[in-house]
């Protein structure tokens, strides 16, 4: 463990019993194959390199490199090779680089990112991913991929609501249901009721013989007209989700969904 602006040694081992007692009155744990502690008023930061790992009651963190900071250590910043679990949604997250509030219960996930929602059985993958587990709300972007039980849906920007089971798209977003292919200016699906929304310029292929019909797929092109709503399934609310609100230190959630 090295120790940075260092005044006496022993005044180092005084600080650094601090820091470790504050965490254990916080519930948070780390370890590393290397840990350099920052003590400078204003600039305090834990720094972990090397099969790093951080948990709290509920979260677990292992990276390559974990960095936390903050009052009462808040932050935790992570990168290279990053995996986090949050044991109270059964959430599995793989990322590049992650940024995590531990009083906001927030968490931005930066490159390939990789979540994996258990109790729903819906895996999301996309460029970016942010969470905001009070709002119950996870916002992704960038190359958006979703998989389902029965449909895989892509997009360049996606709403997923977890407890509700709701999963809104836009950005030239596609659903495969079943074998058959739709596309629209916006489609919410409701995973809990299996049932597809379809909203403006509103296209389908419907193959003959469904996933099982071993034939060459028949397309049979419905264009609809713009502002038009259509499903494959009788459909649910169509009511827009409003996006929570931002907090001062983080950005909130992006309006693109909403204005589609």
């Amino acid at each position: 463990m090295l120790i940075r602006n260092s005044a006496a040694i022993a005044a180092a081992i005084v600080s650094l019993a601090v820091s470790v007692n504050l965490a254990a009155q916080d519930n948070l744990t780390f370890s590393a194959e290397r840990t350099e502690a920052v003590f400078a008023e204003g600039r305090e930061r834990t720094r972990l390199r090397g099969n790093a790992r951080v948990e709290t009651d509920s979260i677990l963190i292992i990276a390559d490199a974990i960095d936390i900071f903050g009052d009462s250590q808040r932050y935790v910043e992570s990168s290279g090779g990053v995996t986090i679990y949050d044991s109270e949604n059964d959430l599995f997250l793989t990322c590049n680089e992650l940024f995590y509030d531990r009083d906001l219960k927030f968490f931005r996930a930066v490159g390939d990112s990789y979540l994996e929602d258990r109790p729903n059985e819906v895996v999301v993958k996309g460029g970016l991913i942010q969470n905001w587990d009070e709002e119950d709300l996870t916002e992704i972007s960038v190359n958006v991929r979703i998989f389902g039980e029965d449909y895989t849906a892509r997009g360049q920007f996606a709403r997923y609501r977890r407890a509700a089971e709701t999963l809104d798209l836009s950005g030239a977003p596609e659903v495969f249901w079943k074998g058959d292919e739709y596309s629209a200016t916006r489609i919410r699906i409701d995973i809990a009721n299996d049932e597809i929304e379809f909203i403006g310029d509103v296209r389908a292929v419907v193959r003959q013989g469904g996933e099982d019909g071993g034939e060459e797929p028949g397309e049979e092109e419905t264009p609809a007209e713009p502002g038009t709503t259509d499903s494959a399934e009788p459909s649910g609310t169509d009511q827009a989700e409003e996006p929570p609100p931002g907090e001062a230190d983080l950005p909130p959630p992006s309006e693109e969904g909403a204005s589609e």
